[in-house]
């Protein structure tokens, strides 16, 4: 019987069993593997590293899109580095108001693969006119570009191999300066149980840079090790500390359907366990 064991960590480890191998193949960037497991469904990893599931992969990409998204209320121009399985563009493309949704991969073979063996994910987003797909990196397109964006998201790999500059004050600086002043960025940031010091240095990087810069989190079952945090850098900081009620009727307005985020939970996702408080301070 075949299986998957992950190597994100050296002391330990988890293990899927391989039920069938649909894909596998080093890219010019990275190896890319897509398995199927029974409980799990389709399974995507690049390099060793759990990257989504068809099971659980709805609890990170709403979490990561609409807890922003709702917050600034007003979002015309979204840009999304990484996330070329889809399965981000999918859920920011349920918000209506939006005009223009930029997606920067850098490994376009990822892309062609999710599509093939994981279209659950974009669920035909790939296709929509609204989305202009940029295969290129991310810290070159975020320099270069003359666009302006009200929410930023990095759906990035961990800080090893090609998604390593994505956790750079460089990354994070540049990025301020294409989003709008009262615009918003978060990115994965890891599972602060066993990524503490990927935690810290986030905050070291970009706090100087944000008037409010925080983490919130959720829990995402193939994240091995407890919750996963993402990282939440905004000028306004009222556009954390909004209340219920708006939350709410900006939800129920929206007509979005989804299977984790709610209102109550987008609030208190914001609050943060004693230890990683304490590690900020």
């Amino acid at each position: 019987m075949k299986k998957f064991q992950e190597t994100l960590y050296d002391a330990v480890s988890q293990t899927l069993r391989i039920d069938e191998m649909l894909f596998e193949q080093k890219t010019e960037f990275q190896h890319l593997m897509i398995f199927r497991n029974e409980f799990l469904g389709r399974v995507m990893t690049l390099d060793g590293v759990i990257q989504t599931t068809e099971k659980d992969e709805f609890i990170y990409h709403e979490m990561m899109v609409h807890v922003p998204l709702f917050a600034h209320g007003n979002a015309r121009k979204v840009l999304i580095i990484g996330g070329g399985d889809g399965g981000i563009l999918r859920e920011v493309l349920k918000h209506s108001a939006l005009q223009q949704v930029t997606m920067v991969e850098i490994d376009g073979e990822v892309i062609e693969m999710a599509k093939q063996y994981l279209p659950g994910h974009s669920a035909g987003a790939f296709e929509d006119p609204r989305a202009s797909i940029v295969i290129a990196d991310g810290i070159e397109f975020v320099r270069d570009t003359d666009l302006r964006f009200d929410v930023i998201i990095s759906d990035s790999t961990d800080p090893i191999g090609p998604g390593e500059v994505l956790f750079t004050e460089q990354f994070y600086a540049q990025c301020k300066q294409i989003l709008t002043a009262d615009g918003i960025i978060v990115t994965q940031n890891g599972v602060p149980f066993f990524q503490l010091d990927e935690l810290i240095t986030t905050r070291q990087r970009m706090g100087g840079l944000f008037t409010d810069q925080t983490f919130y989190s959720a829990a995402v079952p193939t994240y091995y090790g407890g919750i996963m945090t993402f990282a939440w850098g905004c000028d306004d900081p009222g556009k954390r500390l909004i209340d219920l009620a708006t939350l709410q009727s900006r939800f129920a307005e929206s007509r979005i359907q989804t299977r984790y985020y709610t209102p109550q939970l987008h609030q208190a996702s914001f609050a943060l366990p004693q230890y990683i408080q304490h590690a900020l301070r």
